[in-house]
Formats: structure tokens, C-alpha cells, sequence
């Protein structure tokens, strides 16, 4: 029996965002993995050889034999490309992609503030989607690039979108707790997280301090006008595999009293469009009364990892809430959340199914 599923290729497939791409893609109901690309040592070989440092289980059946490709699109056929690519090897590649009429769903940093780039959590910013119409205009490409935030600012964002909505946030102070996981493989030397916390992480508060405003902003037809509110932030690297924490401190508009910040979060589910996709949490944003959740071991695979996770709001003696928030950062916050984004766009028929039905 044919394979209906959209071909689609992973870029950077042998990392640990690219494995965690093959893992979540892995009986994927409406994509399945055609072709893998990565760089020039890895090129040549059967996945399976060139995936020497796999981090998790078993690799699928269906990818292992599969050649590794050069990250080029004379080499990369598919119409749908998830790209894990580091910052370095995407500021040319994915453009080409998209240039070559390619759908280029990115984790890196490159794009995100671009203003005809789109900056998504489909839960809370679908609607920014549109901005493809103006990239491709801008840019005289016929495929796109869309880009996911970075890990930490995926988690607050998820969890300010509710109070943003009903309170108007205008300040944020946010200090992260990030797993090493984020550091990619084979990430931070044990010598130097064991037992420990480094108070620095290269480029993330930056991230932080601007992302969340593009993705909480309004699109106003062909630019995205960014929420009025200003960020600080910490950034810590932590002992813990998966699962970042942010704990902010948030000033309103309107300050809501902490039952009404509670019940805000409690009742959102995000854009409708979004719900029953196949990667789509039934409960996109939780929230726990226990005093000591959420907690990355307990709490990270919630919704298959999927699902950010908020607990202890309070009054703030110096703004007005309080909180902690959480979510899985390879899932949710990297290769799951730019699956959804596809999802999206062939839900919304930008990309096409085959034999031209779309879902």
C-alpha cells in the first residue's frame, strides 16, 4: 500500500535536535522521513553509521538505511525541510532552501527578528503565519522560512500568552534554570555542571529579552507590531537533562488579582485552528496548586512534551505576579514545536498534501 504521508527531509539529522526530529517524526499520521542531510563527515554514510552518538532509544527502521545527504538542494529533494542546523551552517542554507521553493521550519537564531520572518507557537501566534505572503514578496522566494523561538523564551511565552491577553503584561523579569540538554551534545562537561550552576549562557538573554515581544505581538496584515512590554533576564545552565524553568516576576496593565491570573491560565487553549493537529497538546498551557510544581523530571513529558507547565502564582512585592513556568526545550522549545508549525501550514493548505487534499 502507498505511503500517503508528505515527504519531508531533517537537516542537521545527526545532532541532538535532529535526533530528537527523527524521534518525534517517527509514525508521524501525516509526514513521514524521506531523506536526512547533515555535514560534509557525516555525508555518504547509512544513518544508522553517521548517528554514532544517538542519545535515545532505538533508531527507526524506516531511517536507519537511509544515505546521508549534503545539506544542498541539489542533493535535498522533499517540499518540507526541518532544519536543526547550528546558527553557522544556516545563514546560507536555510535561505537556499527557501529560495528554491522549500518550506524551512528553523531552530536557529538566524531569522527570528527578521521583520518578514514568522516567529511561531501556533498556540499563541498562528496568525503570525501570514507574514509568509510578505517574505515571499520581500525576498522574491517561492518557499519560506519559519522560524521557532529560542527554548527559554518558548516557556515564558506560553505562559505570559493568557495574562498578556486578559491583563496586558508591560514588564517581565525572568531568571532560567536550563537543562544541559540545551547545550546540545555533547554539551557542557560533566566537571562542570555536576553540582553546579553557571550563571551564563551565550546569547540567550539577548534571546529572551527580545523574542517573547515579536511572538506576543499583533500581525497587522503584512508586519508584526511587537508587545509593548520590556524584559530582563538571567540565564542559568543547571544539572538537569531535559526541561527548562523560568521564574518571572510580571508587571500588568491592569493587575489582576492572583485568583483571576490562576483562572487565566487555567482556561486557555490557545488558537483553535491549532487543536487536534497531531502534535498538539490537549492541554497546551497546566497549571498545578502544589507549591513545589512544576519540576522538570516530573513535569517535562507532560503532553508527550508538548505541554508548558506553570505553578506558584503569587503576589510580587515589587511588580504585581509571580510564577514559575516550564517546558521540555528539545521538544516543545525546538524539534516538536517546529513540527507543529508544519502541521499548520498544511492544515492551512500553504503546503500542500499529496494528491492535493489537505487535512
Amino acid at each position: 500500500m502507498a505511503d500517503s504521508r508528505i515527504p519531508v527531509a531533517v537537516l542537521g539529522a545527526t545532532g541532538a535536535v535532529g535526533q530528537t526530529f527523527i524521534r518525534l517524526l517517527n509514525g508521524h499520521p501525516w509526514f513521514r522521513v524521506a531523506e536526512v542531510a547533515a555535514s560534509e563527515r557525516s555525508a555518504g554514510k547509512s544513518y544508522r553509521d553517521a548517528a554514532t552518538t544517538w542519545l535515545e532509544g532505538i533508531i527507526p527502521n524506516e531511517v536507519a538505511g537511509l544515505t546521508v545527504l549534503p545539506c544542498d538542494t541539489g542533493s535535498v529533494k522533499s517540499l518540507l525541510v526541518f532544519s536543526a542546523l547550528d546558527a553557522a551552517a544556516a545563514q546560507d542554507v536555510e535561505p537556499a532552501f527557501a529560495k528554491a521553493g522549500r518550506f524551512v521550519l528553523s531552530n536557529a537564531k538566524n531569522f527570528r527578528m527578521e521583520p518578514d520572518v514568522p516567529l511561531v507557537i501556533p498556540e499563541v501566534n498562528a496568525s503570525h503565519l501570514g507574514l509568509i505572503e510578505t517574505q515571499r514578496k520581500n525576498r522574491g522566494w517561492s518557499g519560506a522560512v519559519v522560524t521557532n523561538a529560542n527554548c527559554a523564551a518558548t516557556c515564558a511565552a506560553v505562559a505570559l500568552a493568557p495574562l498578556h491577553e486578559a491583563f496586558g503584561v508591560r514588564q517581565v523579569f525572568a531568571a532560567t534554570m536550563q537543562a544541559v540538554s540545551g547545550a546540545g551534545y555533547p554539551g557542557v562537561p560533566s566537571l562542570d555542571i555536576l553540582g553546579n550552576v553557571i550563571p551564563y549562557i551565550g546569547g540567550e538573554e539577548s534571546k529572551i529579552e527580545s523574542e517573547m515581544q515579536k511572538m506576543l505581538g499583533i500581525f497587522s496584515g503584512n508586519a508584526i507590531v511587537p508587545a509593548p512590554f520590556v524584559v530582563s533576564s538571567h540565564a542559568n545552565r543547571v544539572a538537569v537533562e531535559n526541561g527548562h524553568t523560568v521564574v518571572m516576576s510580571i508587571g500588568f496593565e491592569q493587575k489582576p488579582t492572583v485568583e483571576q491570573a490562576i483562572a487565566a491560565v487555567r482556561a486557555w487553549r490557545g488558537a483553535e485552528e491549532v487543536r487536534g493537529l497531531p502534535s498538539a497538546p490537549a492541554v497546551p498551557l497546566q497549571y498545578f496548586d502544589e507549591p513545589n510544581r512544576p519540576q522538570p523530571r516530573r513535569d517535562a513529558m507532560i503532553g508527550k512534551g508538548m505541554t508548558t507547565s506553570v505553578g506558584r502564582i503569587r503576589e510580587d512585592s515589587i511588580l504585581h505576579i509571580k510564577l514559575v513556568a516550564m517546558s521540555h526545550n528539545t521538544i516543545r522549545g525546538a524539534a516538536g514545536g517546529s513540527i507543529l508549525n508544519a502541521e499548520v501550514l498544511v492544515s492551512r493548505g500553504i503546503v500542500p498534501r499529496p494528491g492535493g487534499s489537505n487535512a
